[in-house]
């Protein structure tokens, strides 16, 4: 366990406090909570965790999860966690780069090229929550990887995750955990099935972010950029108070929660919603309302979480409330990454958060109709691409 490296020596009057939950809500996630001063990167410190329940009033995505704040001065540790984030793209170069600007042991696992480009112009984050520059930022390959790690953070696309695996295993010692922070499900039961499901947390982002031409990592929505994460089984374990305490003093909000499989399915309903209407009407959620298509984004929502309710998770009324707000506003210019992938004729993760969502469904899926419609125009697009691929032609 983490918690076994660290002193903490607490005063005679301290006292645990609970934090109560003020944070104005966000469409997507909660802001104001979690998001602390900087740290100097010479004598990196690390804050405390101190937990409550959200107030069950408030529409909240997280309905279960734990706040985060800085510790007293009292707490003194002597080594911090080292973290190995696989990519430097826009989600692991995000919330890699936020946690190597609070003064945390930071590696990236990342591709030779991806290595040159650091190397040559920094890790650099654009964001109005507050931009960040590093020159040089740590970094390993695969071919150059050999220590291992206490945490390994996980977010490369679902397509990837074989090689991944393959690349991060001479980085997984004895204590490591592995927190992937992949769309759907079906990553866990390879990760498991690979490292052991101890070994595995369950974690998701609430995020957006793209890497521009010149490899610099653009947010694009101040407020919105969270990252939950809690053992399987709900409990408060040492090691994930220890990591929750490491990413406490970033500049990303923190959750560490006691129904991550629960959050998980919610967001896995609004990712394929999102994905699945965008990608299928090739517009906007603006441009798809305009058009009259506002009901048939409802319907796939709706499909899309009575499959979730059928495997024993159906969304909160909040969660549900807040992505058919999402996906039916009028002159919205959201779309889904799937959809921006699609439209530069790359890979997508269609099988991951479509065609396993229907797979899980098994003989029910024809409940499903426009999921189903949705999942054979993304293969379509995958037999397209492949096809052009293999003749050396272009892809739409």
């Amino acid at each position: 366990m983490f918690v076994r490296r660290f002193i903490r020596r607490v005063k005679p009057d301290e006292e645990m406090s609970v934090i109560e939950n003020s944070g104005q809500k966000t469409e997507v996630g909660e802001q104001g909570l979690g998001r602390f001063g900087e740290t100097s990167p010479h004598f990196p410190t690390r804050p405390e965790v101190a937990f409550h329940r959200p107030d069950s009033s408030v529409s909240n995505p997280l309905q279960t999860s734990l706040d985060l704040r800085p510790s007293p001065p009292s707490v003194e540790r002597i080594k911090m966690m080292n973290t190995l984030v696989v990519g430097a793209g826009a989600i692991g170069g995000y919330y890699g780069g936020r946690m190597l600007e609070a003064g945390r042991d930071v590696t990236f696992l990342v591709r030779p090229r991806r290595a040159a480009e650091l190397a040559r112009t920094g890790l650099v984050i654009r964001s109005e929550a507050g931009d960040f520059d590093r020159a040089s930022p740590p970094t390993v390959t695969a071919e150059t990887l050999r220590e291992t790690y206490d945490l390994i953070l996980l977010s490369c696309k679902a397509y990837d995750l074989e090689s991944a695996m393959e690349a991060i295993a001479p980085g997984v010692g004895a204590n490591t955990v592995i927190l992937p922070l992949l769309n759907g499900m079906r990553h866990l039961d390879a990760l498991d099935a690979r490292f052991g499901a101890t070994r595995v947390l369950g974690g998701l982002c609430l995020i957006s972010t793209v890497l521009d031409s010149e490899g610099r990592i653009i947010h694009l929505t101040k407020d919105i950029h969270t990252l939950s994460f809690g053992e399987h089984d709900g409990t408060q374990s040492a090691r994930a108070v220890e990591i929750a305490a490491e990413m406490a003093g970033a500049r990303f909000d923190a959750r560490l929660s006691e129904n991550i499989r629960q959050e998980l399915w919610e967001k896995w309903v609004f990712i394929a919603s999102a994905a699945g209407i965008t990608c299928l009407m090739r517009g906007t959620v603006g441009d798809i309302v305009a058009a009259g298509g506002a009901d048939l984004a409802s319907a796939l929502i709706e499909e899309c979480a009575a499959i979730a309710a059928r495997q024993g998770f159906p969304p909160s009324a909040s969660a549900l409330q807040r992505t058919h707000g999402l996906l039916t506003a009028p002159d919205s210019a959201f779309v889904a990454s799937m959809f921006r992938d699609l439209e530069r004729g790359a890979a997508i993760e269609a099988e991951q958060i479509v065609g396993d969502l229907l797979r899980r469904d098994g003989k029910q899926g024809g409940v499903s109709p426009l999921l189903r419609v949705v999942n054979t125009h993304l293969k379509a697009y995958e037999a397209r691409r492949a096809r052009e691929a293999q003749s050396g032609g272009g892809s739409a």
